[in-house]
């Protein structure tokens, strides 16, 4: 009997965890034909079965939460492969006063939202991040989808987001040690412990990056695979021993990574964390009441609005450093418009907090704001550059490919 009715509970969660990852897959396919991410629309769908939603599903929360915890870890691992140690030594040296426009521009306006909301200043901090930081796996397919990777302006992009990652390399792991909270003495021990850990899977990483490389590449694909995977757990383990957050520990290790090696991972590992991530997503707002949702979205409005500003200022400050022109500009501005993994990861951290319920609420309305405004915004970027008279081109603005034939840009002209 025990028996039994063990494998009518096993048989039911296989149901619903299928029929979810079914639906998922529906919901990427339909994004996909709108040419947007599919962010959003895993946002709504854990809403919409999730806390207060139209129709509870009983899944297992332990399975859901271990698979949406390693859907982070496996997001920031990939986006620790798209940078190299080259990219990252110039980011730091190129990219330092955009940086810091970009903190002062875009985290301001969450903080002091938070603050005008009566929240807590460690609180308001979080608030501020999810308002700081573009999604970088949003903007990269942006790019990708409208043939704009090699327009003169890209780089003053990417770079922006390379300094953005490194900045999350601090940021997280010292709100996750505030958050464990303790004495004054303890807090600052806890943060600079968490610094130093950091500090030290960094350096390891550039210095023996290129020899653990090596040492994987040589594997079959079943043996590199395995060896990744269990790498990327085993240094987040480690950070999170440490009150580090263990995706910045799954960052660093993609950072590692180069040449064959990195190659072959990112073809690997591709479909694995387009799974667990979209779990993760889900996972996250299956624990939003829809109510708590409505009750913020004047201020997901809000924000949304004046980011969306912000950002567009930040972006154009960038591309004008390069040499860009009016539209160049604008564009580079919009297509950072977009939030989305880092800002579900940093509203995520503050779950435990009192104000959490309505941290998670208004980071969800926001992300899905931005993330269907934004690539609205920037594949449209250059008819509203000439909307506004901006449309001019000048000698230095290009908007066209870099690497088009002279054919090409004199149909693009």
């Amino acid at each position: 009997m025990i028996l039994a009715a063990g494998s009518v509970e096993t048989a039911l969660a296989f149901i619903e965890v299928g029929a979810l990852v079914f639906g998922l897959g529906l919901l990427s396919r339909f994004a996909s034909r709108l040419g947007v991410t599919a962010v959003p629309f895993y946002l709504v769908a854990g809403l919409a079965f999730g806390e207060g939603g139209i129709l509870r599903l009983d899944v297992s929360a332990e399975f859901v939460s271990l698979a949406a915890e390693i859907g982070v870890l496996l997001l920031l691992f990939s986006l620790g492969l798209e940078y190299s140690d080259t990219e990252l030594r110039d980011g730091l040296r190129t990219g330092l006063p955009p940086g810091t426009l970009d903190m002062v521009l875009n985290a301001g306006p969450g903080f002091i939202v938070g603050l005008a909301l009566g929240w807590s200043p460690l609180a308001a901090a979080l608030l501020a991040g999810v308002t700081w930081i573009s999604s970088s796996g949003v903007v990269s397919k942006v790019l990708g989808d409208l043939g704009r990777i090699g327009y003169r302006e890209t780089p003053s992009v990417l770079n922006l987001l390379v300094i953005e990652d490194l900045a999350m390399a601090v940021y997280l792991p010292v709100v996750a040690a505030l958050i464990v909270g303790g004495t004054m003495v303890e807090t600052m021990t806890s943060v600079v412990i968490a610094l130093v850990v950091v500090a030290v899977i960094l350096m390891a990483a550039l210095r023996y990056g290129g020899h653990l490389s090596d040492r994987l590449a040589t594997g079959s694909d079943e043996s590199l695979l395995l060896a990744v995977f269990g790498l990327v757990l085993l240094v987040a383990g480690v950070a999170q021993s440490f009150d580090v957050s263990g995706a910045i520990g799954a960052f660093l290790v993609g950072l590692a990574l180069s040449g064959k090696a990195e190659e072959r991972t990112m073809e690997l590992i591709s479909p694995l964390r387009d799974l667990f991530a979209a779990t993760f997503f889900v996972f996250f707002s299956f624990q939003i009441d829809p109510a708590d949702l409505v009750a913020t979205a004047g201020w997901a409005v809000l924000l949304a609005v004046v980011t969306a500003v912000t950002k567009t200022v930040t972006g154009a400050y960038a591309a004008g450093r390069i040499g860009s022109g009016s539209r160049g500009r604008l564009r580079a501005g919009t297509v950072l418009i977009a939030r989305g993994e880092f800002s579900i990861v940093i509203a995520a951290l503050g779950s435990g907090l009192a104000e959490g319920p309505q941290l998670g609420a208004l980071a969800a309305g926001y992300v899905l704001l931005t993330a269907i405004g934004g690539p609205l915004a920037t594949r449209y970027a250059e008819q509203l550059s000439t909307m506004i008279g901006s449309g001019r081109s000048s000698s230095s603005d290009s908007a066209r490919p870099r690497f088009r034939p002279p054919s090409e840009e004199a149909a693009a002209a």
